[in-house]
């Protein structure tokens, strides 16, 4: 039986802790804040509750097997999981509006077809195609094994782009040039490329120069589909912290870890902040490993943008009808991209906003309704987001771009910054990490579940392979599996 200690209670920590437990190990969590969670967070107020980190779910299967392996029992029985269905409602910039079934491609055709002409669905169809190329090619690789020692393979983007003709007279393909390519070369439509532009927003990457492989992550959410749990995905971070507990994981909140212990070549313990030492024959960091000191090899893109949230508090009762999730696209997509990702980021007016309203009853009042306002802005530190006034302008000014319907019904609203992010979950400038992507010469990749330096692992959204629920769960998986049975 080993000694481990996991540094930081976010998902990723929790589910390795809870795995690591199950098959014999002695695991301590230190957690530096007063919660569980990490990211994965929840505010209430006055009856009304807000998710303030993710919000839906994909590939359940996920904790699936996490709840399964550490106690023989169905996600189903410790959480309330429900589809979502309008997947999505688009609105375009143009005044479209397409609404996108969930986990039904053929529908998702038709859809695109009725809105956007005849074509866009056959085209959008085909693109998800080469995207489960994609996923079948790194599936296993990229998402289920640890990084190889030599990740080279997974520096080259596997997308199979189309010869450039077809029929007698086709072309080979020109080498791929990322996913900007797939919507000028294959798609070739305004509606369609704000639609996959969505979905490397949604992660904080820059659609001009994200490789084409993120196309697996549409085929991937179309295919699967998307879910919700009830009480918000805080519940599911409530039932992975009872996993542990019934494991007899030793949860040590308000226990910050200043540094780890050993030297250049092994971790043997860690050095808490009131200069307590706990000895561990294994240390598991779900945090960022550069702020204990820890020699990894990073990554090589540059921080991800962080989030900017609005929690609407609203006066009367959800509408029938009304769609779980819409997304308003940004007016002018090129201003968009440039106010996030230049070298002098700003911020857009009227960008890419998602508007999030459950029907949860465990949510609001009676009679009331609680919505959220998602926009992915530039991490703290790129933009200064603690300046007077900043953050209330910027909630007015996208609230009446995405959402003028709803300001006559606010009672009250929660305004968060990812300098509050920063703040409650320590991540540096309050970036939320994307998911791991094949292809870009390595530049999508996160650093190794293990560590140059024995006894170290890494989980979590900072580790292999990367962000989003599904992406920390499989991260706790890996590394599990890596530290092995006592």
């Amino acid at each position: 039986m080993a000694r481990i200690v996991v540094i930081g209670a976010g998902m990723g920590g929790l589910a390795a802790a809870a795995r690591l437990a199950t098959v014999g190990h002695r695991v301590t969590v230190c957690e530096a804040a007063a919660t569980h969670g990490g990211m994965v967070g929840q505010y209430r107020r006055e009856g009304f509750g807000f998710d303030t980190g993710p919000t839906l779910l994909t590939l359940p299967a996920v904790y699936r097997d996490l709840m399964l392996k550490t106690g023989r029992t169905r996600l189903e029985d410790e959480v309330e999981l429900s589809s979502v269905e309008p997947a999505a409602v688009h609105r375009l910039p143009d005044g479209t509006t397409v609404e996108l079934a969930n986990a039904s491609r053929a529908r998702v055709v038709q859809s695109l077809d009725q809105a956007l002409g005849d074509g866009a669905g056959l085209r959008w169809g085909e693109m998800l195609e080469r995207g489960r190329a994609v996923w079948e090619a790194t599936r296993r690789p990229l998402l289920e094994e640890p990084l190889p020692d030599d990740p080279s393979a997974l520096h080259q983007d596997p997308y199979p782009f189309p010869p450039t003709r077809r029929g007698l007279f086709a072309r080979r393909p020109l080498p791929p040039q990322g996913l900007a390519d797939v919507a000028g070369r294959e798609l070739r439509h305004p509606g369609l490329t704000a639609l996959l532009d969505e979905y490397a927003l949604r992660f904080g990457f820059d659609p001009r120069r994200a490789p084409a492989s993120l196309t697996a992550i549409p085929y991937m959410e179309q295919s699967f589909g998307i879910w919700y749990v009830t009480g918000g995905m805080r519940a599911l971070a409530d039932a992975v912290l009872r996993r542990c507990e019934q494991r007899r994981v030793e949860l040590r909140f308000d226990t910050r870890v200043q540094q780890l212990l050993g030297d250049d070549d092994r971790v043997d313990g860690v050095l808490l902040e009131d200069g307590s030492k706990l000895d561990a024959d294994v240390v598991v960091a779900d945090t960022d490993p550069g702020a204990l000191g820890a020699a990894v090899e990073r990554p090589t893109a540059e921080a991800a943008p962080g989030r900017f949230t609005v929690l609407l508090a609203l006066r009367g009762a959800r509408p029938a009808g009304t769609a779980h999730r819409t997304v308003v696209h940004a007016a002018d997509r090129l201003d968009q991209l440039d106010a996030l990702f230049s070298e002098s980021p700003r911020l857009c007016e009227r960008p890419t906003v998602q508007l999030l309203r459950p029907d949860d009853a465990t949510l609001a009042p009676a009679g009331h309704e609680a919505a959220v306002l998602t926009v992915t802005v530039p991490a703290h530190g790129r933009l200064d987001w603690t300046a007077a006034g900043r953050a209330e302008a910027y909630a007015d000014a996208f609230l009446a771009h995405a959402a003028p319907e709803l300001r006559e019904r606010v009672l009250w609203r929660e305004v968060r910054t990812p300098a509050d992010t920063e703040a409650r979950t320590g991540a540096t400038g309050g970036s939320v990490p994307g998911p791991a992507l094949a292809g870009g010469g390595g530049d999508w990749l996160h650093a190794a579940n293990r560590t140059a330096r024995a006894g170290l692992y890494l989980v979590g959204g900072a580790a292999h392979p990367g962000g989003g629920l599904a992406g920390v769960g499989m991260s706790a998986a890996v590394t599990a599996e890596l530290i092995g049975t006592p």
